[in-house]
């Protein structure tokens, strides 16, 4: 016989059976409530009920009798449960499918049509598969007061954002990506919300952030809080984008205005479509200014965006801009040991010192094969600037352009230089440099650009440049321009190296000697004697100032082959110490 006890206070709900009736294991005799929870007591063994000590309404406080049961063998069975309705799981699934793409199918094949992809697609490209955590996928706009929410669910899924954290070739990344099928991709209240929490947790771990900036700019209808605010200028969201730390890449395709535009100008790397348009204002900003009715498609074009500077990186398409997006997310990683041109290099620069060359010939011959990712390529001429990888190292690659001025540095260069420096000082990439300039462009009509202040930005980013540097003088280092290639004097590089086809001076070597020479020059009378006098003062300078005399007075490390180029520079940063933290951010410019 077996007394079937109370464990704790609770209230007798309902009895499942009654005196002499057989259950077997596992049976439900009595069900408990206790503070609206309900509890099933089961029997563990099979028998026969012999008493019922209470009935239904009974309060309980532990340890009272509640039947009797003798135990034996018995012919009853437990029924199988019955399937159970689920209506909380059927509401999640019917919610969670008007979040996917098959849930929208016109909008889709619309972008489809326009040649471009989904929100949801451009998110699954970038991450891992399986990788990626949603945040605040079922928020809807903030316009429950003025529509439906079954309306507001199936046509403002995720409040036109999708926000989350993955993993990008096995790096944890954060990424928001603005869904221009909701309301144009829009930005409306509970878009920034998630915007908020997305940066908070990808401060909080150190992330870089991904975003797909795509859109129209803020959301001027969402009335469930209209009432609550004049002009909603404390939202925090352009702040704490602007103020992350880790690296930001924006990637842009369609139209992008407004506060979109203005997030996507914060980003440490700015990649766009070549059907981009990308402007700080929209039609209807424009329109309501007072500034007349204009297309979309005439606001910032990218041919436009990519000659002032506002693109880093022009792609055909999303596909690629994913792409290249994924292969800068790896600078952070070692890859394996890369193969270049090393022999290449010895034929490069040519004999004949008048003669112009490639630089980016140079620059695919010393990079690990297929690495170079050119940044800015349509602005600054004069300067080349870009990523790659020398023996598996992530490397960015600063060089003055021969084909352009002959590699002096004008006022677009001299920024492109700098904010190049701080980019990868931000993102903790070492760097090389590939002096071959008679300096900073000089002359009336230069100094109009503002060339002091903006050739001395490369001063600038140069002195505060706390990870290791290489500077190869290739040909010409002079003066100051050849000090700001190599972060301000030849004494400031890890490692400052020459080329047997180098050559220093404190000018030109022509204008040196015409400075220099006014007077005696001008007392030679005979225009052929004039210049043979000329012509022998200059290759004196030459003869002084070339690498071999020049490494012999110390004024740099070393004359290297420059078969031995690659070798050497990633000996010196196998040997470079650690970094020294300095700005963790880029200038917009």
């Amino acid at each position: 016989m077996t007394i079937i006890r109370a464990e704790g206070a609770a209230i007798v709900a309902e009895i499942h059976v009654t005196p002499g009736q057989e259950v077997a294991a596992g049976a439900v005799l009595i069900s408990t409530e206790l503070m609206k929870m309900r509890h099933d007591i089961r029997t563990d063994t099979g028998g026969r009920v012999t008493a019922v000590h209470v009935t239904a309404g009974d309060e309980l406080k532990g340890g009272e009798p509640l039947l009797t049961l003798d135990a034996a063998e018995t012919s009853a069975a437990v029924s199988a449960p019955t399937e159970e309705a689920r209506p909380d799981l059927d509401e999640f699934e019917a919610r969670m499918a008007l979040l996917s793409d098959a849930a929208r199918p016109e909008a889709v094949a619309k972008r489809h049509a326009q040649g471009m992809r989904t929100a949801r697609e451009n998110i699954a490209d970038l991450f891992d598969p399986g990788s990626f955590t949603e945040y605040g996928a079922l928020a809807v706009a903030a316009q429950r007061g003025q529509k439906p929410l079954d309306e507001l669910q199936a046509r403002s899924q995720g409040d036109g954002i999708i926000c989350g954290t993955g993993l990008v070739n096995g790096r944890p990344v954060a990424a928001m990506a603005v869904d221009y099928m909701v309301m144009a991709g829009t930005q409306g209240f509970n878009h920034h919300r998630k915007m908020d929490r997305l940066i908070e947790v990808a401060s909080r771990d150190n992330l870089p952030i991904v975003l797909f900036a795509e859109g129209g700019g803020g959301r001027p209808n969402d009335g469930d809080v209209a009432r609550v605010m004049a002009a909603w200028l404390n939202v925090t969201s352009f702040r704490q984008f602007a103020a992350h730390r880790g690296p930001k890449i924006g990637i842009v395709a369609g139209f992008c205005f407004a506060g979109n535009a203005a997030l996507f100008g914060v980003c440490d790397l700015r990649i766009a479509t070549r059907k981009s348009w990308i402007g700080m204002g929209g039609p209807a900003m424009i329109e309501g200014g007072g500034l007349g009715q204009v297309k979309p498609t005439e606001i910032g074009p990218s041919d436009v965006q990519v000659k002032n500077g506002v693109i880093d990186l022009l792609c055909e398409d999303e596909a690629e801009a994913v792409a290249a997006a994924k292969r800068l997310l790896s600078l952070s990683e070692t890859g394996a040991q890369g193969q270049g041109e090393d022999k290449a290099l010895r034929r490069i620069v040519p004999a004949d010192r008048t003669r112009a060359y490639d630089m980016r010939a140079a620059i695919r011959a010393l990079a690990d094969k297929d690495s170079f990712l050119e940044l800015r390529a349509g602005f600054g001429a004069g300067m080349i600037t870009g990523f790659a990888r020398i023996r598996g190292r992530a490397v960015g690659l600063l060089a003055n352009n021969p084909l352009h001025l002959g590699g002096a540095i004008d006022a677009a260069a001299g920024d492109k230089g700098a904010r190049f420096l701080q980019l990868c000082d931000a993102w903790g990439v070492p760097v090389v440099t590939l002096c071959d300039t008679p300096g900073f462009m000089v002359g009336p009509a230069i100094e109009e650009t503002g060339q002091v202040a903006h050739i001395s930005r490369l001063f600038l980013a140069g002195a505060h440049f706390g990870q290791p540097l290489v500077t190869v003088i290739l040909r010409k280092a002079y003066g100051l321009g050849a000090m700001a290639m190599a972060g301000g004097g030849f004494d400031r590089p890890h490692f400052c190296c020459a080329w047997p086809t180098g050559e220093v001076g404190a000018m030109g070597l022509e204008g040196a000697v015409k400075l220099g020479h006014r007077a005696h020059l001008a007392a030679i009378g005979d225009p052929k004697a004039r210049e043979a006098e000329y012509q022998r003062l200059v290759d004196e300078l030459y003869e002084r100032g070339k690498a071999l005399n020049a490494a012999s007075l110390l004024e740099f490390d070393a004359v290297i082959d420059p078969a031995e180029t690659r070798a050497a520079i990633d000996r010196a940063f196998a040997t470079a110490g650690p970094a020294t933290p300095g700005p963790r951010y880029a200038d917009a410019w």
